[in-house]
């Protein structure tokens, strides 16, 4: 531990934490600020590079030489990625496991090299044509804006991983135009904690990045198409087919995307620059064969709900799209999974309504229907996280009808992928990096962090004395805030229902303590729902 990590030890920690949440909210509207501000820039030159793209497809066809010649710019493209990920390279692939090993201490993030990597990587790799999204890319740009602030005001580990969970929601807030489904994915994926403190200064964050891109580029939808009519009651038997399906389509995706990532490691003496040169080549194949499967995909899912797609366009959408998507990815190249996974999600729901309309009489009115619940259900089946899921498709659908059905097949999706035993994708990938990267966790426990945890009806410690309860060793109980009242924890004190437990613990540490009081806090109720 250096001068600096020892000035921010437990005194200082405890001190901060009578403030905490006022001081939060301050830091993450400078957060979303900052990250609204980067991730519009990223956004902007994205969409860009997406019609630098057409432009250039449209002005090479039918002519060999230029053929050729942008064939040379894309072993170019390939080049310079290759040099930025050799540079840096956690910029590779999606950026939330990233993230996610930082907020537990397994990796650390050179903020600066990561906003300025990531930066350019993300857009050679769009103007390349890679299947990707923005939407990892801008999260994990979010995160290092909030590192950043965290690191001018010289903020210890408690308050910077904060800061970063405020990055990530004003990330995805800004990338999407959905500040809830932001905040929502910063407590439920990044920082797994659904306290008042994370959910005022994510709030904080997304909504003010939110408001700097709303100002730039207008309020509208991501997805613009309309649901002519709520779904009948007589269809709800659909909803749990559908989320069966999308469950196991899910397990599929999570398996072949790791599979893909697996053989591009056993490719010989490839190196990073063999690996991406296999995407760019193929973009430019595709480019010249089946350009519609390049880039992002936005278009495409208009079109589909724009109806008269055949159901044989949509199957060659779909296939194309999965392959593409997972052959871009698998590579390492600087791009996310989250918006291609909704595209996917998308035919898989057009593809259902027209089996449906053909095998049961479903009338295909509904069509856009299905196509918004697949992709919430695929999303759910695949990153297990189903209210962000829920949240993001009414943001950026602008449609708000639907939550019951969203629910339902929601639901469906996460029990065929759980009972599956299919994890998560970003644990999976994380998992996978850190194996690549032989990370450890350090020795000692690096700086002192504070954790709270709600306590929840039915749960270990619900209704019981402090005394009574088992807590992990490497943790001291700072706090129990009830209501708006701080108590001070006693052996006497009892817990109840709603308490929040703050806990101190050493930073590398934090993980552990994090899992067992979650199993102390809020997962004995499900055990006994089980059982």
């Amino acid at each position: 531990m250096n001068e600096n990590e020892k000035k921010k030890d437990i005194a200082e920690t405890l001190r901060r934490a009578e403030r905490f949440q006022v001081t939060l909210i301050g830091e993450g509207i400078i957060v979303g600020g900052l990250a609204g501000f980067v991730v519009l820039l990223y956004r902007l030159l994205l969409e860009n590079a997406g019609r630098w793209l057409n432009a250039i497809l449209d002005l090479i066809a039918g002519k060999p030489l230029w053929i050729a010649g942008w064939f040379g710019i894309l072993i170019l493209l390939a080049f310079l990625v290759a040099k930025l990920v050799d540079w840096e390279p956690l910029i590779s692939g999606s950026g939330i496991p990233q993230l996610e090993g930082e907020m537990v201490g397994r990796i650390r993030q050179t903020w600066w090299r990561v906003l300025a990597a990531k930066f350019a990587g993300g857009f050679l790799c769009i103007l390349g044509g890679l299947a990707l999204g923005r939407e990892g890319p801008s999260i994990q740009l979010g995160a290092m804006a909030g590192k950043g602030v965290s690191r001018y005001l010289d903020r210890g580990r408690t308050e910077e991983r904060y800061l970063l969970t405020c990055g990530a929601s004003a990330g995805l807030a800004a990338a999407f135009h959905a500040p809830l489904a932001g905040v929502m994915f910063a407590m439920e994926e990044v920082h797994r904690n659904f306290s008042a403190a994370v959910l005022l200064c994510a709030m904080s964050s997304a909504l003010t990045a939110d408001f700097l891109c709303t100002a730039v580029l207008g309020t509208d939808s991501v997805f613009r198409f309309t649901l002519t009519e709520a779904l009948p009651p007589e269809y709800y038997g659909f909803l749990v087919a559908l989320g069966v399906v999308l469950g196991l389509l899910g397990v599929f995706y999570n398996w072949f995307t790791l599979k893909v990532q697996a053989l591009y490691s056993k490719i010989p003496r490839a190196g990073t620059m063999g690996k991406l040169l296999i995407p760019f080549l193929a973009a430019g194949v595709l480019g010249l064969a089946a350009p519609e499967l390049l880039g992002a995909g936005h278009s495409l899912v208009e079109d589909l709900t724009a109806g008269g797609m055949a159901v044989g366009t949509m199957a060659f959408l779909l296939a194309g799209r999965f392959l593409f998507s997972a052959v871009s990815f698998g590579s390492g190249a600087p791009g996310g999974i989250f918006f291609p996974l909704l595209i996917i999600g998308a035919f898989i729901g057009g593809i259902f309504t027209w089996t449906g309309h053909v095998l049961f009489g479903l009338d295909m009115l509904y069509l856009n229907n299905f196509v918004l619940l697949a992709m919430a259900g695929y999303f759910t089946a695949i990153v297990r996280a189903p209210l962000t899921g829920i949240i993001l498709i009414f943001e950026m659908t602008g449609t708000v009808s639907q939550l019951f059905s969203l629910g339902v097949v929601s639901i469906c999706a996460y029990i065929v992928a759980t009972l599956l035993h299919s994890e998560p994708i970003y644990e999976s990938l994380l998992g996978n990096l850190l194996k690549r990267r032989g990370e450890h966790v350090p020795r000692g426990a690096g700086e002192k962090i504070l954790q709270e945890f709600p306590v929840m009806q039915g749960s270990a410690a619900a209704d019981h004395l402090v005394s009574e309860v088992e807590w992990p060793k490497n943790c001291l109980l700072v706090s129990v805030k009830r209501g708006e009242r701080e108590l001070l924890p006693r052996g006497t004190t009892r817990l109840l229902p709603g308490d929040s437990i703050v806990v101190l613990s050493g930073e590398y540490e934090g993980a552990d303590v994090a899992g067992q009081m979650d199993r102390i806090c809020g997962e004995q109720m499900q055990a006994h729902f089980f059982e």
